[in-house]
């Protein structure tokens, strides 16, 4: 099940994709004569997509633990909360560098 589920996401990708290498109307390949503009634009999804993975998966363990830990020792609530709280700023600032380089980047 597990492999069908990977087969298909894999699918999915390749073929959302397709139109990313489509030249722009009248043959020319990018404003500056860029051939690999769909390449690039290629490379800053998937960044942007593993950079979204990955903070999606550090915000979830770091919730978690923190969760526990709060149940295990109530008293020390509030500075697991803002100790989580800061924890939570820091990991989602990985997935807006990303984006701030994608935006800042793509129409270079």
């Amino acid at each position: 099940m597990a492999k069908r589920i990977t087969f298909l996401a894999i699918a999915m990708l390749i073929l959302l994709a397709m139109p990313v290498f489509a030249q722009p109307q009248g043959g020319a390949a990018g404003t500056n004569g860029d051939v690999g503009g769909g390449l690039k634009t290629l490379g800053f999804a998937l960044g942007m997509g593993i950079a979204s993975g990955l903070c999606g998966i550090g915000q979830g363990k770091a919730t978690a633990g923190a969760t526990e830990a709060m149940a295990r020792n109530p008293g020390n609530t509030a500075a697991i909360r803002t100790a989580l709280i800061i924890g939570l700023a820091l990991i989602e600032s990985l997935a807006l560098y990303m984006f701030v380089i994608v935006l800042t980047r793509q129409g270079a």
